[in-house]
């Protein structure tokens, strides 16, 4: 999670409220969106659109993110949020490593090459994500729940990948292997084996750390919250316990892959929109080398409403939208105004972001969540750079004046 966004009930006790305007708003705005994508596209479109705003729902009320759960972990000692993810990576796992390799025709895993990009990347990636205040899915859901100061992060986020794509022609011929899939040398099961066991091994040491500094292992984040408010209460306005936010990413993410052809991924439409704002103002992007490709050409051409990771993003932003004014929170986290230095650690840790993002293939979601889902081996070696990389951005948040 971002440290600016956590997803609770307007009231600990008494009537529940909900800010009618926001709620509104991100109605109107799903249903206009969807209605524009169903006319311009195709129904399987409008479905992956529905899946966005689901996860974007999902992720504000179960809190779930990586940023804050890493950090909890370094500075807290606290092991809660990491828990989640490895129980998330090892469901998604034993959802999708079978459907990428069941015969069905035109599924893509998030499989990538092995080299001097992925490392450098995922580890500016890492870094950005303390400087900036979230990760790829922190950043948009806490801007659909009206940060502003996760705004700024944001659009150097987009200016960041735009960079990168720039550079990632140089960066590809640097020192590297093509991609390796665990499938290959382990078949199926084996694959998912193997990562069952390195997740396995990452939750124990995560346990040792925790159980040393405070003498057990909390676990009630995993189980249900708030049994007053009755699960529809709940459900509606959070905060969600990790399994149901694990569930609902887990079967979202499977979702994308058999509607869409491949996993989750979010920072490719921000080189989308990045690209098409610059030639909107007389820049030609076909002169770099990476939009010459022929996907990334395809999308430059094309409506973004004809893009999935475009479309996916902008039902995540309303979702969190509708979950903020839902919980009638929206806006709660930028009702103090950044201090320059938190200014300049926004704009920093997005440009690193972004930057990071392209050079490693994705973020946390597209490169992390969907790489092992995938069995792929670089989603393991990205975890270990970009952990890394956060550790050096938790020693300098103090400077730029942000809480640890």
């Amino acid at each position: 999670m971002t440290e600016s966004a956590v997803a609770q009930p307007s009231l600990l006790s008494g009537r529940w409220q909900v800010d009618r305007f926001v709620v509104s708003t991100a109605l109107a705005g799903v249903a206009l969106l969807g209605g524009l994508i169903w006319l311009e596209t195709a129904p399987f479109m409008v479905a992956l659109f529905v899946i966005g705003t689901v996860l974007g729902i999902a992720l504000y009320h179960g809190a779930f993110g990586f940023t804050a759960g890493w950090r909890n972990l370094v500075v807290h000692r606290k092991g809660a949020g990491m828990r989640a993810q490895l129980l998330l990576f090892g469901l998604s796992s034993l959802i999708m490593v079978p459907l990428l390799h069941s015969g069905q025709g035109g599924l893509i895993g998030a499989v990538a090459p092995v080299g001097t990009s992925l490392v450098v990347g995922s580890f500016l990636f890492g870094l950005g994500m303390q400087l900036g205040g979230g990760c790829g899915s922190g950043t948009l859901f806490t801007v659909g729940a009206g940060n502003i100061r996760m705004v700024i992060t944001l659009v150097f986020f987009i200016l960041g990948t735009v960079l990168g794509s720039i550079h990632l022609p140089w960066w590809l011929d640097q020192p590297g292997v093509d991609p390796i899939s665990l499938v290959t040398p382990l078949g199926v099961s084996g694959a998912i084996l193997a990562q069952w066991l390195g997740l396995g091994l990452i939750a124990l040491w995560v346990n040792r750390i925790e159980r040393k500094a405070h003498g057990s292992v909390e676990r009630a984040a995993l189980l249900w919250r708030a049994p007053s408010y009755g699960p529809v209460r709940t459900l509606l306005t959070g905060r969600w316990p990790f399994t149901w936010a694990i569930l609902v990413l887990a079967l979202g993410n499977a979702l994308t892959l058999a509607i869409g052809g491949s996993p989750w991924s979010i920072t490719f439409a921000f080189n989308v929109w990045g690209a098409k704002a610059l030639e909107a103002v007389g820049v030609n992007m076909g002169q770099f080398e990476f939009w010459q490709w022929e996907y990334p050409a395809m999308a430059l051409k094309d409506s973004v409403l004809t893009n999935i990771p475009s479309v996916m993003n902008f039902g995540l932003l309303l979702g969190a939208m509708l979950a903020a004014g839902l919980a009638n929170r929206f806006n709660e986290a930028s009702r103090n105004r950044p201090e320059p230095r938190q200014f300049y650690a926004a704009v920093v840790g997005g440009l690193l972001l972004g930057y990071g993002a392209r050079l490693g293939f994705g973020c946390n979601i597209g490169a992390l969540f969907s790489g092992i889902a995938s069995a792929s081996v670089h989603a393991w070696i990205w975890f270990a750079c970009a952990f890394v990389g956060s550790l050096l951005g938790i020693r300098l948040r103090p400077w730029f004046r942000l809480p640890n």
